[in-house]
């Protein structure tokens, strides 16, 4: 007798008879349990048989997968993998219309199992499924079961997506290209190109020819999420697959397009939920925007370049109103000590030469910039806090430039800024679409906050990193809250103020379990 860990019992059918109760021994093969239910139904040609799953998937059962049979199972006797490919092959090629849909639609079900897959393309049946989809004869659902095939076939990762023609590329294209198509048609398509830009760089530059983000972006005004869904996977794909110095020309066309406020307003605004696919894709689109930053972020300053010299003297200028003086008025040694003492009050670190900060990479560049946009669209405040701060006493003072580039440097941390897309990631933040400038706008309220901080935490300069763990926590607490726009951000800090993330810390402490033992309680 084999160990009852061996022995599965299941229920086998066969159609017009009733289910067979058997007991199979997991260490038998496979073929030789066939050919005895073969012979229990008094059926010849054994091999021409094959066990399935008896549920939805319809899956076969092989030396592979049969550990997974449970005891209790139903399972079908069926025609074999390869025999079933060979008719299906055949019928798919029927004249009569109605006989070549219902082979379609059984092979459309059939290729999402690997071993019937590897059979039929072994027939060469991909190569009979895009002739099918060139030719154009077909519409509809029997095109949108042919497409819906190749796809579950595709999916397998058998066949390379290298070998396809600019054809069929073309054609593919134009049934995203046309206003009025079928739903699941399009759908299929829209999947096929995402796959192919993904899969091969050469199919990049054939994709990239046939379509552009003009005619993507009807697909993401209509109320379907699916067809949304596959549309912002294309961009994606497109975006990623992008050679680097055609990145920013994408995300120039992206925003001449107005692609970001078309999202917001028909689909992170739609009365219908966000499923986890989309939440996946707007999650892929915010990093490849944000990773449009890693450029500058990673770009040492030159201190020897005259431009972005002047960006640090327009700084000096916003905040102290100080005409540039001309070179005459004064000696350069009163002009050089002048300087100096203007550095110190906006806060950097070298007050000589204030460029010398901004060769640390990251931030690098990118906390200039930040910084100027700040000066520049938010006025008030930035001279608020640099004359506020040049007011204080040395060191109470909460360094303005050491500040900013700390902090870009931290948020860039905090937005993976630089790293791939994680395929299993659904943190999108809707805030993050509700403006063109969304990295600049949120440095401008996060700097306004580490100031708030600084002052509520009496910090000196020793406290420096002290004060950057709780702003980076605050904002982190924040952010988790989801807020809809950089407004309802800026109010959740607010309701997060130093007093309130001690309370928090302390609350958490008590609820961690060391405090829940007896004794303690």
């Amino acid at each position: 007798m084999p160990p009852p860990a061996d022995i599965v019992k299941v229920a086998i059918e066969w159609p017009g008879a009733f289910p067979k109760l058997m007991e199979i021994d997991q260490k038998k093969p496979l073929s030789a349990i066939i050919k005895e239910v073969c012979e229990g139904w008094s059926l010849g040609n054994h091999e021409n048989f094959a066990l399935q799953i008896a549920d939805a998937t319809n899956f076969y059962i092989t030396e592979k997968n049969r550990n997974d049979i449970k005891n209790g199972s139903i399972l079908r006797l069926t025609t074999s993998p390869y025999q079933t490919a060979v008719q299906l092959h055949e019928r798919i090629q029927s004249s009569s219309m109605d006989a070549k849909l219902e082979a379609l639609k059984d092979l459309a079900n059939a290729s999402r199992d690997i071993t019937f897959a590897q059979e039929f393309i072994n027939l060469d049946g991909i190569s009979l499924l895009t002739q099918m989809v060139e030719s154009g004869t077909d519409f509809g659902d029997l095109l949108s079961f042919t497409l819906t095939a190749f796809v579950e076939l595709m999916d397998h990762g058998i066949v390379s997506w290298d070998t396809f023609s600019v054809a069929f590329i073309k054609k593919i294209a134009s049934y995203v290209n046309k206003s009025a198509m079928d739903t699941a048609v399009l759908q299929r398509s829209l999947a096929i190109l995402e796959s192919m830009v993904l899969n091969s760089q050469d199919l990049y530059h054939k994709v990239a020819q046939e379509i552009t983000i003009g005619q993507l972006i009807p697909h993401l005004q209509g109320t379907d999420q699916d067809i949304q869904t596959y549309t912002i996977a294309v961009i994606n794909a497109l975006f990623l697959k992008a050679p680097e110095e055609k990145r920013q020309e994408m995300a120039h066309i992206l925003a001449q397009k107005q692609l970001r406020s078309i999202i917001l307003s028909n689909v992170i605004r739609s009365p219908t939920p966000i499923n986890d696919e989309m939440a996946h894709q707007l999650y892929v689109l915010q990093v490849l925007t944000f990773n449009l930053l890693e450029d500058r972020m990673m770009t040492k300053m030159d201190p020897q370049d005259q431009a972005q010299r002047d960006i640090i003297f327009e700084l000096r200028r916003i905040a102290f109103d100080v005409e540039c003086e001309p070179n005459n008025s004064g000696s350069i040694e009163k002009r050089k000590s002048m300087y100096t003492r203007d550095y110190k009050k906006l806060g950097f670190i070298n007050h000589v030469n204030p460029a010398v900060d901004f060769t640390q990479i990251p931030p690098g560049m990118l906390a200039l910039d930040n910084m100027l946009y700040f000066a520049k669209h938010h006025q008030d405040a930035y001279i608020r806090i640099v004359l506020e701060n040049s007011s204080r006493e040395d060191k109470h003072e909460c360094p303005f430039g050491r500040s900013s580039i700390e902090l870009t440097k931290m948020l860039c941390e905090i937005l993976k800024v630089g790293e791939l897309p994680s395929e299993n990631c659904h943190d999108f933040h809707p805030m993050f679409f509700t403006h063109d400038r969304s990295f600049e706008e949120f440095f401008c309220i996060c700097i306004q906050l580490l100031n708030k901080t600084w002052k509520e935490m009496r910090a000196t300069s020793e406290d420096f990193n002290k004060v950057m763990q709780v702003v980076r926590e605050q904002i982190m607490r924040a952010l988790t809250l989801k807020p809809n726009s950089l407004d309802q951000f800026k109010s959740r800090l607010q309701n997060l103020s130093y007093t309130e993330i001690l309370k928090i810390r302390q609350s958490e402490r008590m609820n961690q379990e060391d405090f829940q033992s007896r004794p303690i309680l």
